[in-house]
């Protein structure tokens, strides 16, 4: 089974929101997104009001009737007007139908536009889906509209799917590295025929722009965890060719640590192996050490030995000397990558790490003074403590 995508939870903390420039396809473009409007609200109608207090009552469809807009945008009313609809007769739907579909698709009724999308009439859910078409963009960036359009992705035909990316691609850049707008995407990538996905090669041409957002980022994840071979290729091929700039940048080491987690072996190897060859330098990189923590975890026997041999290479017993074992822990990025190679050492290799690390470790207690960061190593019998 695969795992799910990893998604940012990044050590550093907040997020940067500020406007930056960036360019696409040779283009210099702002990502700076227009002014969020909130959505209308409007005192609650006395009869709204007398629904709330009085929900246990068995209300009757017809005594909210010309309410219908209200209730569907009420949290009580809306899930009365589903379970309204679930049962609803023909006539019913079309009085239902009648009040909240007028010219366009109001995203504050997303609940009920929803329900309707599954109990509709088919003339009911043609009308809507004409609607999601038309509106696809605007609905696909609001909070709310959003999950109308994702609804009608698990829904439609793949002509109506076809025509909805239609709509979208024109603006897949704003999309994709939008709040709302990249959760339409993904589940465009999740749910339609991948031959459909005319976006995928502005994806892979943009890779490294996308997989520095951190909701591009997440698109791509989504990309590599259900696309074939075939369909996701040149994507695979872009991030092999910007791996160490990804590995060292605050989301695109999400995607190489998906890649090592869920890619192909193939794959994972070729990064491994590139971890491999500067394994220490790559170690004491604020956001690189999280994709070698990872791949110790991950890599077959053969290419964790490796990754662990960088660690002894030298001679750790010589402290006058700085070798690669003293360099990562006193690093304040490399030491967490230390503690996960001791944890998954083995034989040999774990004997060795045990044995050099406690008389290291009383040294530099001894000699250093600018340090404050706890250094562990687990071993059978014990755990070796030391503050620095």
């Amino acid at each position: 089974m695969m795992t799910p995508p990893v998604f940012p939870t990044d050590r550093s903390g907040k997020m940067n929101n500020r406007a930056q420039a960036v360019t696409v396809n040779g283009q210099h473009r702002s990502n700076k997104r227009p002014p969020h409007v909130p959505h209308e609200t409007t005192p609650p109608s006395p009869l709204l009001v007398k629904f709330r207090s009085s929900r246990d009552q068995n209300w009757e469809f017809e005594a909210i009737l010309g309410h219908i807009v209200e209730f569907s945008k009420d949290q009580y009313g809306s899930r009365f007007i589903q379970q309204t609809l679930e049962k609803a007769d023909l006539e019913r739907k079309e009085t239902l139908f009648a009040e909240i579909a007028p010219n366009h698709i109001n995203p504050l009724l997303r609940h009920v536009i929803q329900k309707f999308l599954d109990y509709g009439t088919e003339v009911q859910i043609a009308t809507i889906v004409t609607l999601v078409e038309d509106q696809a963009y605007e609905l696909s960036l609001d909070i709310y509209g959003c999950r109308v359009v994702q609804k009608a992705i698990e829904t439609v035909s793949k002509d109506h799917q076809k025509t909805i990316i239609s709509k979208l691609e024109p603006e897949i850049f704003d999309c994709i590295r939008h709040s709302n707008g990249n959760h339409v995407i993904q589940k465009l990538v999740e749910v339609v025929d991948p031959s459909l996905l005319t976006f995928l090669p502005f994806i892979s041409e943009n890779l490294c722009t996308l997989a520095k957002h951190p909701y591009g980022c997440r698109v791509l994840q989504r990309c590599l965890e259900h696309l074939s071979v075939k369909h996701s290729q040149d994507i695979l091929d872009a991030v092999h060719t910007n791996v160490v700039e990804l590995m060292e940048d605050q989301y695109g080491n999400y995607v190489i640590q998906f890649i090592i987690q869920n890619g192909r072996v193939h794959d994972q190897t070729k990064i491994m192996n590139k971890i491999c060859s500067d394994f220490i330098n790559l170690g004491r990189h604020k956001y690189a050490s999280n994709v070698c923590e990872r791949a110790l975890v991950c890599a077959d026997s053969d290419l964790r030995a490796r990754m662990i041999n960088e660690l002894l290479r030298g001679d750790p017993r010589d402290f006058k000397q700085e070798s690669p074992l003293s360099i990562m822990v006193k690093d304040q990025y490399g030491n967490y990558v230390l503690q996960q190679a001791l944890r998954v050492a083995e034989g040999e290799q774990k004997r060795n790490l045990s044995e050099l690390l406690p008389p290291l470790l009383s040294f530099l207690q001894e000699t250093t003074t600018n340090y404050s960061r706890s250094i562990t190593s687990s071993k059978s019998g014990g755990v070796f403590r030391c503050w620095l």
